[in-house]
């Protein structure tokens, strides 16, 4: 039986302490946990448009390939945090050193990931075979064109201010010559030729949520950005399905709800909950500004007549038919349907209805968030805010659980 533990949770969490670039000039912080958000969005839209004509079944089986290879790549970057990238390159491209440095990073994860069940760590173990031996399928090639994708794109931020760094005309040709090695995927070329294309611009504005930062008035220790808080709730939300039994759709429903839940963000910022809650109505006039402002400025980009699937998908993932993304729901006759927590655990925790859910993913969410506070806290970083916002979400959830063996209370009490 799968279970999450503390220690898994802060694991997926440090990725907001661990720098990149941090051997170049820089205008900001660029941090690992973002840049695996803009990799995951990345590999989404690739995933989508890469496997249209694939059967149910195949198209499964890749979502769930993709999902669970980002994840596990996120963890391995996580143990080597330490090695530089032109160093980790070269001990890959030698299998033997590679098998070496993998067992090593296993045997480091092992105690935080093997409590999730076997499936995942199975998955795991076999993911980084694979890799060992030079993975070439489609899931492998989807999140190496999108990694190349998101690390070009945080390259860019720092390129004009580092002209006398001789490393950076091999950077730049080693981006572009790993891009055009996927030029047969569909959606690359656009990719590469960035703002100039709907595909590019909207993959290039999703990554501007890197510059918003979470809890703006409230000093952080570390700063979390709305694109990393994206990913850590998506990873979340992944872990959690495995723990309640979902089936493999729900499963991956559940993650890109989570890492596009606060896409709105990109028109409104961050507005905190107390602001939301404490005014009557002012969370509805939000949400009908965020509708509005989604459909003119970011769905409108992609084009429906062009890229209609992809709006679709995300308009589901945002639970903009049924109102809300924390509703739980699933698709029938070609409509999104809520449901109850019951009914997703029971007859509806089935592929073809394509369910995804709501409660969990607020749980997520909140947990999320109290990760931010807890972490600051931890840290020395002592103010009301962050103080208010753990004991809030302790007493939310102290007496809820998800099922029998999923306790959230019990989860947070082991923060104490």
């Amino acid at each position: 039986m799968a279970s999450i533990r503390k220690g898994l949770l802060q694991l997926v969490f440090s990725g907001s302490f661990m720098k990149r670039w941090n051997d170049k000039m820089r205008p900001m912080e660029l941090v690992e946990v973002d840049k695996q958000a803009h990799k995951m969005i990345v590999a989404w839209l690739l995933f989508e448009l890469n496997s249209q004509n694939l059967s149910a079944g195949e198209r499964g089986a890749l979502g769930e390939d993709i999902v669970r290879g980002g994840i596990y790549d996120y963890l391995y970057r996580l143990v080597i945090t330490d090695i530089k990238p032109p160093i980790f390159y070269q001990i890959k491209s030698n299998p033997a050193h590679y098998q070496k440095l993998t067992a090593w990073v296993l045997n480091e994860l092992q105690p935080r990931v093997q409590p999730l069940g076997k499936d995942f760590w199975d998955g795991m173990k076999d993911h980084f075979e694979r890799q060992v031996s030079g993975d070439a399928s489609l899931a492998s090639r989807i999140l190496d064109a999108a990694h190349l994708f998101a690390s070009r794109w945080e390259f860019h931020l720092i390129r004009d201010m580092n002209k006398w760094d001789e490393e950076m005309d091999d950077i730049e040709d080693n981006f572009r010559r790993g891009l055009e090695a996927h030029l047969d995927l569909t959606g690359v070329r656009q990719l590469i030729e960035g703002p100039s294309t709907r595909l590019g611009k909207f993959a290039f504005m999703c990554g501007q949520l890197r510059f918003q930062k979470r809890w703006s008035q409230t000093p952080r220790i570390p700063e979390t950005s709305v694109l990393g808080h994206m990913f850590i709730v998506a990873c979340l939300a992944y872990f959690f399905s495995i723990a309640v039994g979902a089936c493999p759709v729900r499963r991956k429903n559940n993650f890109y709800a989570g890492l596009f839940h606060d896409i709105p963000e990109l028109l409104t910022r961050d507005i905190i909950s107390p602001v939301k809650s404490s005014v009557q109505g002012i969370g509805d006039l939000i949400r009908e500004y965020e509708g509005r402002e989604l459909e003119r400025r970011l769905f409108s980009i992609l084009d429906r007549s062009v890229y209609g699937g992809l709006v679709d998908r995300l308009e589901y993932f945002l639970g903009i038919e049924v109102g809300s993304e924390f509703e739980s729901t699933i698709m029938r006759n070609g409509r999104a349907e809520i449901v109850s927590w019951d009914q997703l655990q029971g007859p509806y925790n089935r592929d073809e209805f394509c369910p995804k859910d709501g409660r969990m993913l607020k749980v997520c969410d909140h947990l999320a968030a109290f990760l931010e506070a807890y972490t600051a806290l931890s840290n020395g970083i002592t103010n009301a805010h962050l103080q208010q916002a753990s004991w809030r979400i302790r007493t939310l959830y102290q007496n809820q659980s998800l099922t029998e063996e999923l306790h959230i209370g019990a989860l947070l009490a082991d923060f104490d």
